[in-house]
């Protein structure tokens, strides 16, 4: 073999994804067949069992809750974690299972809370919000003032991936500076989403801003590209980020 041929090999060779720093992943969609993750509880299992070989402890798995797609409750969620669990159990996978949900930011989500109705959460009263992808809400500051006179800990998903953010830096500081807790997609750091939505995570990155990383696996795509990670340059960075996943 030559040398040309041996340096090639080298620099295509990639490190086994090690994500036992990390700990606990606080956002997937693996109970099967209620939102777009999941099709199957086979498909569940072997997603289950690639993360549990990440050194995962804990997955807690976040299906969506959005009135105009997938209208989810806590009680479906219930059912459907009581299930997945038997489902790992069975199988032998040895990882801690819970589940809340992914809750979309609109009207319908401000009334529950407003209404006091139950509000799946984790950890330490940690609720998971997303958006919309292009334009910001309305009720961005309202929903997030709710959640926290309702003695919630609001996570914003992904806001990486967010366009309307990306374009407003003023809008970004001001969650900054209002605490917010942010939630980064590690594959938002391989460039799975596009190399902007990249650009925009390693910004955070850099700032120091993130307290939560999620692997947001849908399905088995995701994890193929997620053991890329340890390509990115800056991946001792981020496992020694001051995250609170460990904490869950």
């Amino acid at each position: 073999m030559g040398l040309l041929n041996i340096f090639k090999r080298k620099t295509e060779e990639i490190d086994n994804l090690d994500l036992s720093w990390l700990q606990v992943d606080m956002h997937s969609h693996l109970i099967p067949g209620i939102d777009d993750g999941s099709k199957s509880m086979e498909e569940s299992l072997e997603l289950i069992r690639r993360l549990a070989g990440y050194g995962l402890r804990k997955i807690i798995t976040t299906p969506h809750i959005m009135y105009e797609y997938y209208r989810n409750t806590p009680e479906i969620i219930g059912l459907g974690l009581e299930d997945l669990r038997k489902a790992v159990l069975n199988e032998g996978i040895e990882i801690e299972i819970e589940a809340a949900a992914e809750y979309y930011m609109d009207e319908i989500f401000l009334e529950k809370i407003v209404a006091g109705d139950k509000i799946l959460s984790f950890g330490d009263n940690y609720v998971l919000v997303e958006t919309g992808f292009i334009n910001k809400p309305q009720m961005l500051f309202d929903i997030i003032f709710q959640l926290e006179m309702a003695g919630y800990k609001p996570i914003l998903a992904h806001p990486e991936r967010y366009q309307y953010l990306i374009g407003d830096k003023k809008l970004f500081e001001e969650l900054v500076d209002r605490n917010v807790f942010l939630q980064v997609n590690l594959l938002s750091l391989t460039g799975f989403y596009s190399k902007q939505v990249k650009d925009f995570a390693d910004m955070m990155l850099e700032r120091g801003v993130i307290r939560f990383l999620g692997t947001d696996c849908h399905n088995v795509r995701y994890l193929d590209m997620l053991e890329t990670l340890p390509k990115h340059k800056h991946f001792d960075k981020i496992k020694n980020l001051a995250l609170l996943n460990p904490s869950l």
